[in-house]
């Protein structure tokens, strides 16, 4: 396969989540691949952050600070993309998580993650899927789900069934959406030190860390690098005859049939 399968020159991405970790790594991914990058969140410096790495690259990054979970919000994006050209390339990277054993769960708990999770990356994939079909344009969409959906993990209740409905959402997409030629992948991260999992208490983050990293074959948890690399490969037409597949970077700790 030649490496040119690579290139997103002259391609547009609308990546959510890039003000930090995976969609930092993503959005700057795309662009060295040659894609104009449109990088969403709602943390505003980081955005800046993400943009100002881009740039510093010689890559083209836009901004749109704003909340997927409000879809007015991502289809003002979408539309404002769409009005300068075409959108190629979705990545719905944002999420969010939340610990806490299954008998003391709220509502709000699952209520707030369900709406990030699961709705922000439906509406993302909705308005940028609508798009694509606007203008009769092939494309990619990839999802986040995560490793939590190959193994039930203590606490992970609210993060584990909204990634697990990703999955679902990537696959229903993908069956629907395959006629008009757009690919609809999901990436399922193993344990990946990113600010989301850093946030967690510094004894148990190095203790889970610890943990997975022994649990890999090769003795490592994840970078976001790592996570990026599959997002381009599935963005790209290096896998023009992939859809509705799980892409699994998680240093080998689940091996599912």
């Amino acid at each position: 396969m030649a490496l040119t399968a690579y290139d997103l020159t002259g391609r547009t991405a609308f990546v959510t989540g890039a003000a930090s970790g995976i969609g930092r790594a993503s959005s700057a991914l795309l662009a060295e691949a040659g894609a104009t990058v449109h990088c969403a969140d709602m943390d505003e410096k980081g955005l800046d952050g993400t943009r100002s790495l881009i740039a510093d690259a010689g890559g083209t990054a836009h901004t749109h600070p704003l909340d997927v979970s409000d879809r007015t919000q991502v289809a003002r994006a979408i539309e404002h993309i769409t009005g300068a050209g075409r959108l190629d390339i979705v990545a719905a990277i944002a999420g969010i998580m939340h610990s806490s054993p299954v008998l003391d769960t709220r509502d709000e708990d699952l209520d707030r993650v369900l709406a990030v999770n699961l709705k922000g990356t439906l509406y993302t994939c909705q308005e940028g899927a609508r798009a694509m079909i606007a203008v009769g344009a092939p494309g990619s969409i990839v999802t986040m789900a995560s490793g939590a959906v190959d193994a039930a993990t203590a606490g992970l209740l609210c993060y584990s069934v909204s990634k697990a409905a990703v999955v679902q959402l990537t696959k229903t997409l993908a069956t629907e959406l395959g006629p008009h030629s757009i690919r609809v992948n999901a990436v399922a991260p193993g344990w990946v030190r990113t600010p989301m999992t850093e946030r967690h208490d510094e004894e148990l983050q190095h203790r889970a860390e610890s943990a997975m990293a022994r649990r890999s074959p090769l003795r490592r948890v994840g970078e976001p690098g790592d996570v990026a690399h599959a997002v381009l490969h599935l963005a790209s037409d290096a896998s023009a005859f992939t859809t509705g597949q799980i892409l699994r970077p998680n240093g080998g700790v689940a091996m599912p049939w």
